[in-house]
């Protein structure tokens, strides 16, 4: 039995037969936003620290945080949020046994991806 080749059996599921479903893309991307809320509170924190720290201090984090690249992490972030409570409803939906045919999975994942793009431009035209 040591002796087996090990090397010439097949991985399951091998990444070039598995095609990525929409759930599983969502299920993921679901964890992967929340993390991500993680940096932008942070740098939020980082933000009202600086704040109460000395106005240098503050003018040099605001100023980090309102350059281009501070609010395409903002925006970012803005996205995530929907997108987290989105996915986070769809799991409320599920958790009560509805919408769990593959019909309505599928609807319920492009109803998250397609309501956090619009809830956040919305969020953008109002703030």
């Amino acid at each position: 039995m040591a002796e087996m080749n090990r090397g010439s059996r097949p991985l399951s599921p091998h990444l070039s037969i598995y095609r990525p479903q929409l759930t599983s893309i969502s299920s993921i991307l679901v964890r992967i936003t929340g993390n991500a809320l993680i940096v932008g509170a942070l740098l939020v924190v980082w933000w009202l620290l600086a704040a109460a720290t000395s106005p240098e201090y503050f003018a040099f984090v605001d100023g980090l945080l309102t350059s281009v690249f501070g609010k395409l992490v903002m925006l970012g972030s803005i996205w995530a949020l929907w997108y987290h409570t989105l996915g986070g409803v769809r799991h409320l939906i599920w958790d009560n046994a509805r919408g769990l045919d593959l019909d309505s999975a599928y609807k319920l994942g492009w109803a998250v991806v397609y309501g956090s793009g619009l809830l956040t431009l919305l969020t953008i035209v109002i703030l």
